[in-house]
């Protein structure tokens, strides 16, 4: 729906953006502007920066830039009224009422509804457990040592004998048929119709990091296949960017958060006391959710199982958390195989003294590898220090590979020198070594002049911006029309008339345009990288050159227009006259 543009504004002052965005990634203060590593793509080192003065952010990595409502649509994948209507809800703005059509509530969004069925399903699974119909599930639950306090704080619940109870039950509380099916509740069959394959099962409702059910995990009851089945994807449940548990674990503040496989791992370790316990949702750890877990921790322990398999999925989670730049440990889960059998066995004191030995993370995949070698043969040996000698290339950086060089030669018995020069040998092979790539011909392409005039006037608009006081000094000279791209001009436009008005809201124009493209568009033109310049006169000549050639690339855009655009002549003479001033100008940045 449409949102006045007042109360757009309204709410989006009243959402600062360092508080929205340190809400889902961890920000550092430096200078002064907040640093964290980008949500929206991988990296080690940070790059993207949140500016609490211009109430914006922008990732000098990827190159995104927005305002707070570009930043929730594209974190949370919300359309821009959704983006209002989250952040009101976060303001305690009261957005204006609107009377309904049928045909709009039919509009209604389809995310807000998905999720309200969602919720609606885990009530009745709720409630069944806890009735005589749930009987089954809830022993079950006992027998694994559930309180009933834990069941009540995962909304542990029960699918009963049939999948045409929920589906009834649905249906009662007003839910179509098409909005049951597409939230993964159930599916249609010939014979059946709209039945449900949650049954037999106790259910595991999964949130997401705000407390919304957006999907379930169910155990089935005996021997029946398969033994857990979850929820297929759905527009509120994409598996691979979200974790089982990290509802309870964001707000743990205990220093790290501690990677499990399983549902029940994950309730068994809170239960004890380890509210930081999550786990992935029936896949493989993605990358998505290494991202996800760099919003709140630098160190993630791995509590896998410690069969082959569980070995197999921590060497492959030790590579992703390490491309997401987390410090990654192994906790040791012998003899037992994964961590509820251990807490029942050995109990929390037993698991924080292995969560302080867990071991790190190189000398995990270090000693796994070495098991598949023969070290009393020296044929086998010597392959195996080659293969140590690879693993230490994977460390781009020069001290950090050497501190672990260091740490393995000791601990392994090898010559330092010996395995450094195996180092060099293979960083020059997997291109730690590449020798610098120079262009073919020392003539470089230059960029059309359109492109020059676009970043002449990008660069213009991100240096009023940064500096505000260099506004009335070039104001006489310049005006919106000289912007000769269209949104562009649009906010150069907006941005000049609060500039006259005393009101300087970079932020609140961007809200203004309603295409998402337009408004990231808009945001870039406040963050172009502007020319790192040391002394006072070589930024005022920095700045007089991109004044005069914004200038000189509107007079020569009206010169084209001549024949065709009755305004073109006034903007001609008047461009002309404004670059003779210029070209004598001399600004002061005093």
């Amino acid at each position: 729906m449409y949102y006045p543009e007042e109360v757009v504004e309204e709410v989006r002052a009243k959402n600062d953006i360092v508080d929205v965005v340190s809400g889902y990634v961890k920000l550092q203060k430096k200078g002064g502007n907040y640093w964290a590593c980008c949500p929206f793509h991988g990296e080690k080192t940070p790059s993207f920066s949140v500016s609490g003065s211009k109430q914006m952010y922008h990732c000098f990595g990827c190159g995104v830039s927005g305002n707070v409502y570009t930043f929730v649509m594209k974190y949370e994948n919300y359309t821009f009224p959704e983006a209002v209507r989250m952040l009101a809800e976060r303001a305690g703005v009261k957005l204006p009422e609107v009377e309904y059509s049928e045909e709009q509530k039919a509009r209604a969004s389809r995310r807000a509804r998905l999720l309200e069925v969602n919720k609606e399903a885990a009530k009745f699974f709720y409630f069944q457990l806890r009735s005589p119909h749930g009987t089954t599930g809830y022993q079950y639950l006992q027998k694994r040592e559930l309180t009933d306090e834990t069941m009540h704080r995962f909304g542990l619940g029960y699918a009963g004998k049939n999948g045409a109870e929920l589906v009834q039950y649905l249906r009662s509380k007003g839910f179509e048929d098409d909005l049951i099916k597409e939230a993964g509740l159930a599916n249609f069959s010939e014979r059946h119709g709209l039945v449900s394959q949650f049954w037999n099962r106790v259910m595991f409702p999964i949130q997401d990091a705000n407390n919304r059910v957006i999907g379930f995990g169910g155990r089935v009851m005996g021997d029946g296949e398969p033994k857990y089945l979850n929820s297929p994807e759905t527009p509120v449940f994409d598996k691979r960017r979200n974790l089982y548990g990290l509802n309870f674990a964001r707000t743990a503040r205990s220093g790290n958060i501690i990677l499990c496989e399983g549902y029940m791992d994950v309730i068994a370790m809170h239960q004890a006391g380890f509210t930081q316990a999550v786990a992935s949702l029936g896949t493989a750890f993605t990358p998505e959710q290494a991202n996800l877990l760099k919003r709140y921790t630098d160190n993630v322990l791995l509590a896998y199982d410690s069969d082959g398999a569980g070995v197999k999925a921590a060497l492959r989670g030790i590579g992703i958390l390490r491309e997401a730049g987390l410090t990654g440990k192994v906790i040791n889960m012998k003899p037992y195989k994964d961590p509820d059998e251990f807490m029942k066995a050995l109990g929390r004191e037993a698991f924080q003294e292995r969560i302080n030995r867990a071991e790190n993370s190189f000398f995990f995949e270090i000693r796994i590898l070495e098991s598949q070698y023969d070290m009393s043969d020296p044929e086998s040996k010597t392959k195996f220090h080659r293969e140590i000698a690879k693993k230490l290339c994977e460390f781009t950086e020069d001290v950090e590979r050497d501190n672990y060089l260091q740490a393995i030669a000791e601990k392994y018995f090898i010559g330092i020198e010996n395995l450094r020069k195996l180092v060099t040998t293979y960083a020059a092979q997997t291109g730690l070594a590449k020798p610098v790539e120079r262009p073919k011909s020392g003539i470089q392409q230059k960029n059309k002049p359109e492109e020059s005039a676009k970043k002449s006037q990008r660069l213009l608009i991100t240096w009023i911006t940064d500096e505000p006081s260099v506004y009335g000094k070039i104001r006489k000279y310049i005006t919106p029309d000289d912007f000769t791209e269209e949104l562009y001009r649009k906010v150069a436009e907006r941005l000049f008339a609060d500039m006259d008005a005393g009101n300087f809201n970079p932020a609140g124009i961007i809200s203004t345009f309603e295409d998402e493209e337009e408004q990231h568009e808009a945001a870039e033109l406040f963050n172009t990288n502007l020319p790192e310049l040391g002394t006072k006169q070589e930024r005022e000549k920095a700045l007089h050159d991109i004044l005069l050639a914004v200038k000189k690339s509107s007079y020569e855009y009206f010169s084209t227009r001549l024949g065709s655009d009755v305004n073109a002549l006034n903007q001609v003479i008047e461009g002309k006259k404004a670059l003779e001033e210029l070209a004598k100008l001399h600004i002061s940045l005093d």
